[in-house]
């Protein structure tokens, strides 16, 4: 039986692209399990199928995952392009640090893309957002369409892999993509004055496969990322500056708030984690102890 990705998905039709790199329009068969629970096929799934017809056929069962993410729905995505502007919109950190935590969740290795670099001439503006990020260790990139600069670095960093871009509205995601994928021309979205951020423009979730190896996925939907499943205990783990220091903690199970010798809060007040990712990490801990409250 046949094996291939969904790269696509739409009302319940499944696009599944097979080895000789063409697409099979598929529904799904019956309930699909792995380790007992129950599945739905996602775009970036591997696939067994079946055919039924020309260009048709039904999924018959899916693949191992090795990634998921439920918000776009995706599996088997490497990286996160985190893109997030300078200007219009003006930069900020709490959506930056979200994607960023739910992509550490989801096992991902993440990308920070600076977009609208030509609209900054104040280089110390850029030193200070480096700064915020500095003791993370993630790549930062800063790229500008209007001047491509910085477009090459982002397109080796998509070499041969599976990435998804996560951002704003706005920010300049497809405009990005458009550059990366010149045959393919993604809608893009003003930036509403009232609210500072743009409306989405990507309506469903799609793999594309770059010309020199890899995937990208544009994709809706990440504006909604919440803390609903996490545990306080466990948040400090997709901050990496806290993640190699939490040991040090006097305490095991410390949650980085009002704990005596806590190693992350001498960091903190050494300036060797920057406070404003500290202050989001105590507003996200927030987030969860409430949602906690709820559900109990």
């Amino acid at each position: 039986m046949p094996i291939g990705q969904i790269v696509k998905a739409i009302s319940g039709f499944y696009y599944v692209c097979n080895e000789e790199q063409s697409q099979i329009q598929c529904r799904a068969r019956g309930v699909f399990k792995f380790e007992k629970k129950k599945l739905t096929p996602l775009v970036g799934d591997w696939v067994a199928y079946e055919e039924t017809g020309l260009d048709e056929g039904v999924i018959t069962s899916v693949q191992p995952r090795s990634s998921e993410l439920k918000r776009p729905p995706i599996a088997n995505v490497e990286q996160a392009i985190v893109v997030c502007a300078l200007r219009e919109p003006q930069f900020q950190q709490m959506p930056v640090d979200r994607f960023l935590v739910h992509g550490e969740r989801a096992g991902l290795s993440m990308v920070i893309c600076l977009t609208k670099r030509d609209l900054v001439e104040d280089e110390e503006e850029l030193k200070s957002i480096w700064k915020i990020y500095e003791a993370t260790g993630y790549p930062i990139l800063t790229t500008s369409v209007k001047n491509e600069d910085g477009l090459r670095e982002l397109e080796e960093f998509l070499l041969g892999k599976t990435s998804v871009f996560a951002g704003q509205s706005g920010v300049g995601k497809s405009s990005l993509l458009n550059r990366i994928l010149p045959d393919r021309e993604l809608e893009t979205g003003k930036v509403s004055d009232k609210l500072g951020r743009g409306r989405h423009t990507t309506r469903q979730v799609e793999l594309i496969t770059l010309q020199h190896g890899g995937q990208v996925a544009d994709t809706p939907g990440f504006s909604q990322l919440t803390f609903q499943e996490f545990e306080p205990t466990e948040l400090g783990d997709y901050f990496p500056e806290m993640r190699e220091r939490a040991g040090n903690c006097r305490f095991r199970g410390c949650i980085h708030e009002n704990e005596p010798n806590c190693a992350i809060k001498e960091a903190v007040e050494a300036g060797d984690i920057h406070l404003e990712r500290y202050r989001n990490y105590l507003h996200f801990l927030g987030e969860i102890k409430e949602l906690q409250q709820r559900r109990y």
